[in-house]
């Protein structure tokens, strides 16, 4: 049998779309493989009961492709569209006293992810390397992603990592899948999710609202750029870019508040009432949810990398690009501040007396911050940290493209069957065909596998307040 393959590019001198779509007809099967131009891409397969009907079905998408603006072209000859990597300088530490690091992790590459649960602590670093370690600084096991992890976030127990390849991964399982593909003219800076809504804030200064089914809701247009800063509730969107913060309806119907920051924000955290902005103008403030008033500021030396506090708001921590850690009472009072012995801190988060921090060289550590430690750092005695190692052995997952099967349907509580449903207008649903689920709730599912009439076998549905179920545990094919 011929194996037939049409190669086609978009490309534009805007600095829009630069992608790649492929189709490859072998006797009854028809590959597709799409994605930014220079990278492997997603794939999908599909089988029909004659050569005749695979070449209709390859002919059709082809021409839907080109009505699009792709041209035919040579694989390689177009180079892969550059991504912006946080440049950030870290200088010594100007602080007296070095902060009591119990222990720490060194990745092997500048680190911005993390997310720090009650049961492990999550890292990711700008070489696709995302780890989980127990508190007591024992690597768990490792991600290994196809590119750079820009931020790490979590929903509920769910949790994501943003990559330079223009995805967002669901690593709530263990073996991670793209769960939202990002248009390829937005180049993430940070993202937040928010009862599975997608917010994405972009080198141009962007802020684009994706739902929990990977489809586009709406777009805006900050009048800064370089938004390095998202957070979302159920009343906002607060966008920080280098004009300040905007925040925005939930629904895209409009700009609730502007305000301009004392610099341009380099980093966001948020609170019940209130966000936090680091900014290049050495500060952090603290403005009102609802009225965008800046209500406190809290004074570093240096550029704020990062910032986060403890529940309440109660205390405020910062980091700046002079490998220094800040502790401030909620009015503004600087309490304390700390050298971190390995670099600047580009995330932070605080949880039961631990600072948890990642840093331009790539470590993850944990600062005891008990106002005991303190105390005694500012005196000069600070313990010993202890240098993790991670074991030889240790477990590893990544990607796939592929996606086993299974052929017997689960037993009642071993499993539930989801199918894929394509509805009127061609779009691609989810729905649950096991008993007891609400069968009309769409199912968030990876789009790269949705394939129309196919069954799915997963470990485990859960609800989600906006009215759709997630997938919890592994993804298998019912056939």
């Amino acid at each position: 049998m011929s194996r037939e393959t049409t190669y086609l590019e978009l490309s534009q001198e805007d600095g829009g779309a630069h992608k790649f779509y492929e189709v490859t007809v072998d006797g009854t099967t028809v590959a597709v493989r799409y994605g930014r131009i220079g990278a492997d891409g997603q794939r999908q397969t599909s089988t029909f009961p004659s050569i005749e009907k695979a070449k209709a079905a390859a002919a059709k998408k082809v021409g839907e492709k080109v009505r699009k603006g792709y041209a035919t072209a040579v694989q390689g000859q177009r180079a892969a569209r550059s991504v912006t990597r946080r440049q950030v300088t870290s200088a010594p530490s100007t602080a007296r006293a070095t902060a009591p690091v119990l222990w720490r992790f060194r990745t092997g590459a500048t680190a911005l992810g993390i997310h720090i649960e009650e049961d492990r602590c999550w890292v990711g670093n700008q070489r696709g390397d995302v780890y989980t370690l127990g508190h007591d600084g024992e690597v768990l096991a490792r991600y290994q992603l196809p590119d750079g992890v820009k931020c790490l976030v979590a929903d509920d127990f769910w949790i994501y990592a943003g990559c330079d390849d223009g995805r967002v991964y669901d690593l709530s399982s263990k073996l991670p899948f793209a769960a939202y593909e990002i248009a390829e003219d937005v180049d993430i800076f940070w993202l937040d999710i928010h009862e599975g809504v997608l917010n994405v804030a972009d080198r141009s200064g962007g802020l684009t609202v994706i739902d929990h089914e990977d489809e586009f809701q709406w777009s805006r247009r900050s009048t800064g750029g370089s938004a390095w800063m998202v957070r979302a509730d159920e009343d906002a969107v607060y966008h920080g870019h280098t004009r300040g913060v905007t925040a925005y309806a939930t629904d895209g119907s409009g700009e609730l508040w502007h305000t301009a920051t004392t610099g341009n924000v380099l980093f966001g955290w948020q609170e019940d009432t209130a966000v936090y902005a680091g900014t290049g103008r050495r500060v952090v403030e603290r403005l009102n949810k609802r009225s965008g008033r800046i209500e406190a500021t809290y004074r570093c030396d240096a550029s704020v990398y990062s910032c986060a506090t403890s529940p309440g708001g109660r205390y405020v921590f910062a980091g700046d690009s002079s490998s220094s850690v800040y502790c401030f009472d909620a009015d503004g009072t600087r309490l304390w501040k700390l050298g971190t012995g390995g670099g600047s801190a580009l995330s932070m988060q605080y949880r039961g007396e631990k600072l948890y921090i990642v840093t331009t060289d790539g470590s993850l550590a944990c600062i005891d911050a008990s106002e005991t430690a303190i105390s005694a750092a500012q005196s000069g005695s600070v313990p010993v940290a202890l240098d993790i190692k991670q074991a030889a052995a240790l477990p590893t997952y990544v990607p796939t493209a592929t996606v086993a099967t299974v052929s017997a349907v689960p037993a009642p509580g071993a499993g539930v069957v989801v199918e894929c449903i394509q509805e009127a207008g061609g779009r691609l649903r989810v729905h649950v065909v096991s008993e007891g689920y609400e069968p009309s709730w769409n199912v968030q599912f990876p789009r790269a596998i949705r394939q129309a009439g196919a069954r799915y076998v997963v470990d485990a549905l859960h609800t989600s307040q906006g009215g759709f179920y997630r997938v919890r545990g592994e993804i298998k094919r019912l056939v």
